[in-house]
């Protein structure tokens, strides 16, 4: 999903190429030996429904769906291993802040008061209450059980920016900060129940670095539009600058970054691809639809 404003949150922002991170203590350290030069970011459009043409692309990394449907039709352990032995790292997108209405858990999740107010960008979306024991038996339990069971290397968890995008009237008590602690101790949980059998990739909310505990909990970040919206224009908003200052303190931090722009003019494509080598990001230049290979980055 395409990264909204983020809720600028108390504390200092530390500068890129700075040694400690202000706010944890963490001492940075370089970009990991195994970050990629490049990824492919796929999430429909599989053709026949298998990976053929995805492992025969020549891209480093892969992100794509839990399932080749969107619902219960989900990768099996050789069809990942296939994917892993082209030299990709695999990795199982899911959402973890809100819920498809063509999720398989859907209808389980409705059935609950869990369901929140629908995402105006998304109309088959909804945010939920993340935190509620409920989702973690009903949904992430079981997707994080789902990947470790096909081999994927690891997971990439989206709708982490829905503690900014819940109505608050829905949620008596909580605040923007209450649900972005609860969105951290979530990742921290996903990770602390995954242990070594998956990596743990969150994409956007760049700023959650701030919060204790969650940069040791995370294996790297997917961040969208950090140098062009969708599509084509060139990101100048101040949150622009801001969600760059800390996806750098991310990777000094020594965690992969996986980064992607939609454009689609050549000239873009290129300077998008040019400041990812400038900084030591994996890049990926797509179509929003997320729905074909694309080249990746020279």
């Amino acid at each position: 999903m395409l990264l909204v404003l983020p809720l600028l949150l108390a504390g200092c922002v530390q500068e890129a190429g700075s040694d400690t991170d202000a706010d944890s203590g963490e001492t940075a350290t370089a970009a990991p030996a195994d970050q990629p030069a490049n990824w492919i970011y796929q999430l429909s459009g599989y053709a026949d429904g298998k990976l053929d043409a995805l492992v025969a692309a020549p891209h480093e990394a892969a992100v794509i769906d839990l399932a080749r449907d969107g619902g219960e039709g989900y990768f099996s352990a050789d069809e990942i291993t296939s994917l892993e032995n082209s030299g990709k790292s695999v990795y199982a997108y899911f959402t973890m802040g809100s819920i498809e209405t063509y999720r398989p858990e859907y209808d389980a999740v409705a059935a609950t008061d869990m369901i929140l107010n629908q995402w105006g960008d998304w109309p088959d979306e909804y945010f939920v209450q993340y935190w509620d024991q409920e989702w973690w038996d009903l949904v992430m339990q079981p997707r994080l059980d789902q990947a470790a069971a096909a081999g994927f290397d690891g997971v990439y968890l989206d709708v982490p920016n829905a503690y900014e995008e819940i109505d608050l009237a829905l949620v008596p008590g909580e605040t923007r900060e209450s649900l972005a602690q609860k969105m951290v101790d979530l990742v921290i949980r996903a990770q602390e129940y995954a242990g070594d059998d998956l990596q743990i990739l969150v994409q956007n909310s760049p700023e959650l670095r701030e919060y204790p505990g969650y940069l040791d909990a995370i294996d790297g970040i997917g961040i969208e539009e950090l140098f062009f919206l969708n599509a084509d224009e060139p990101c100048t908003e101040d949150w622009c600058a801001e969600n760059l200052d800390n996806t750098r303190a991310i990777r000094d931090a020594g965690k992969l970054v996986l980064a992607v722009d939609y454009a689609s003019e050549p000239a873009n494509t290129a300077a998008a691809c040019e400041h990812y080598a400038e900084e030591g990001f994996a890049g990926a230049v797509a179509g929003v639809d997320l729905d074909a290979i694309y080249e990746p980055c020279p």
